[in-house]
């Protein structure tokens, strides 16, 4: 499957965020002289229509709370869709570029394995917001978690033992010739022993928070969370969706002497090419 739509990640980051019920502005407190506050404000001032999606709720129907809510959701929403659309582009490129190596074979069987592939932070970067500095500030945050628990993830991954190769099992010929055979029998990527830790939403957010280092910065720990969370979903729909394939078996038969064995199975090695992952 390919890396996730951006669209897909950006419905589930605005789910997580909507859940917050936010309002602006923060704390806000009926005054206590109502009758001068109402005598303030025309009619037509005073019940107003909220912006949608409601990423935020206006601290009461006020024009110039509307106004202010308005603002939040068409700023935020946007930086939620350029971080989401940013780091799908990553992925994808990642995707494309991951190879696997070092995988052991033993006849139809392969194992161990290493997954190889380009640091997620520059290319999530390359298109993430940065039109402000705590734009910038917030996707660099992002971008260099995200790229360090992938990381982190990617070397627990390890083939344990699956019957990738079954004609190996008794291979009619002395060599496999190169470049190798591709493995006819593709497994989805959550077959293979993983360890994802450390991009769940719970570390991915906590790692942000302490990254950022500003208690203050305006719904942080939010954006952070709703981030985070549409990233451990994408990654869960991803992986049982996924194939490994252009598994590339190599090696030769034993042999035996007396007798000459027409026919044994592989001991080689194999390397999964670019796009294996599809």
């Amino acid at each position: 499957m390919p890396a996730p739509q951006a669209s897909q990640m950006q419905q589930l980051a605005r789910a997580k965020f909507m859940s917050f019920n936010l309002k602006v502005p923060a704390n806000w407190q009926s005054p206590s002289d109502q009758d001068q506050y109402d005598r303030a404000f025309q009619a037509s001032e005073k019940n107003t229509t909220p912006g949608m999606p409601p990423l935020f709720q206006p601290a009461t129907m006020n024009k110039y709370h509307t106004d202010s809510q308005k603002m939040h959701v068409a700023k935020i929403g946007a930086f939620i869709d350029g971080t989401c659309s940013a780091i799908c582009s990553a992925w994808s490129q990642w995707q494309t570029a991951a190879t696997m190596v070092g995988i052991v074979v033993s006849g139809p069987v392969a194992s161990v394995g290493q997954i190889v592939g380009p640091p997620l932070q520059p290319l999530i970067l390359a298109s993430a917001p940065k039109a402000s500095p705590m734009e910038l500030k917030y996707s660099n945050v992002i971008a260099t978690v995200i790229s360090t628990g992938w990381l982190a993830f990617t070397a627990t991954v390890k083939i344990p033992g699956l019957p990738l190769f079954p004609m190996f099992a008794a291979f009619p010929g002395p060599l496999v010739p190169p470049p190798g055979i591709p493995n006819p029998a593709p497994v989805p990527f959550a077959a293979l022993t993983q360890v994802p830790v450390s991009i769940s939403a719970n570390i991915l957010k906590a790692q942000m928070v302490a990254q950022l280092g500003d208690p203050q910065a305006p719904f942080h720990s939010q954006l952070f969370e709703a981030i985070a969370t549409a990233f451990e979903q994408c990654y869960n729909l991803w992986k049982v969706s996924t194939m490994v394939t252009k598994v590339m078996g190599m090696g030769a038969i034993p042999t035996f002497a007396p007798p000459i064995v027409p026919a044994g199975p592989v001991i080689g090695t194999a390397t999964m090419m670019p796009s294996g992952f599809t």
